[in-house]
């Protein structure tokens, strides 16, 4: 290669380089003023951490064994999504998804499945929305008066006792 091709090919190369760097950067910088979506367009929620969930299917579960009760708890955010499941040790497979879905049943209306088991005397089609379960064991966590997440507990004899586990759940977050 003579040394006009060299040049040329040196100063092609940096061109090509140089109009790449502009472009990312050009690429990565903010939006203009106009492109930006108004704040009025967005929410923001409270959220349960991970750890925050766990204490408090940790203290439903001890509540529980203090009771000699063999039971599963499980805590939902405020989508209804799963954070953390704890089984205690003898819990029997049912309870597994009816902790789940109790949690679920709370966090959606934001009560005590125990009183939501009531309303379905006036309104019997209740029970069909899936994803639920109205009997007692689900309790909601609550911020500013919103659900956020709830706890759900299964396998203790009676609902009573499910509700006042996830109940412990629930007051130990406020500790």
């Amino acid at each position: 290669m003579n040394t006009r091709t060299r040049v040329l090919t040196g100063t092609a190369v940096a061109v090509v380089l140089g109009a790449g760097t502009f472009g990312a950067v050009s690429a990565s910088a903010a939006p203009a003023k106009k492109d930006e979506v108004k704040s009025n367009n967005f929410t923001t929620s409270t959220h349960l951490t991970v750890d925050a969930a766990t204490r408090a299917a940790q203290a439903a579960l001890n509540a529980a064994e203090k009771e000699n009760q063999k039971v599963t708890v499980a805590v939902v955010d405020r989508n209804g999504n799963t954070i953390v499941t704890l089984r205690g040790d003898g819990a029997g497979p049912q309870s597994y998804e009816s902790a789940e879905r109790k949690a679920y049943t709370a966090v959606s209306w934001n009560a005590p499945t125990s009183v939501l088991a009531g309303r379905l005397a006036q309104a019997p089609n209740l029970k069909d929305i899936p994803g639920t379960l109205f009997l007692a064991g689900g309790a909601p966590v609550q911020a500013g008066g919103a659900p956020v997440a709830a706890v759900g507990v299964a396998g203790a004899p009676s609902g009573d006792l499910d509700e006042k586990f996830a109940k412990a759940g629930v007051e130990a977050l406020g500790k």
